[in-house]
């Protein structure tokens, strides 16, 4: 399988609490249209290896045809596919709650969210 075949996909850190909690978010707001993947998963590794460079684990990314954009780059690209009228439905996508980092403080909160700001990248595709 082709990973632009099931674009658009928001890639995620998988074992963050909050950033379960944000792709559980954007899931419930998108109606099944995009493909929730866990930077950990299966196909998260496979997506990391593919296309994204040695930043990939530092933010989440918006995947489309045509650009993998992370972190501050992906926010503009995400609301705007989650507005679209387009009625493809991705698969039925659980999303693992498997947190293993210190995660649901207030510190973690204000740097993850912070990290959000800071980071910013786009990849285009071949």
């Amino acid at each position: 399988m082709e990973i632009k075949e099931i674009t658009p996909i928001v890639l995620f850190d998988n074992q963050c609490y909050l950033c379960t909690k944000f792709a559980k978010i954007v899931n419930l707001f998108a109606r099944g249209k995009i493909m929730m993947v866990g930077h950990y998963s299966n196909l998260g590794l496979k997506i990391r290896n593919e296309i994204l460079d040695d930043f990939a684990l530092e933010m989440f990314w918006f995947i489309d045809k045509k650009r993998a954009s992370g972190g501050r780059a992906a926010i503009f690209p995400l609301v705007k596919s989650i507005l679209s009228k387009n009625i493809r439905k991705s698969q039925i996508v659980k999303i693992d709650e498997s947190c293993h980092q210190d995660c649901k403080t207030l510190k973690a909160v204000f740097v993850r969210s912070s990290s959000l700001l800071t980071n910013s990248r786009k990849i285009d595709l071949k």
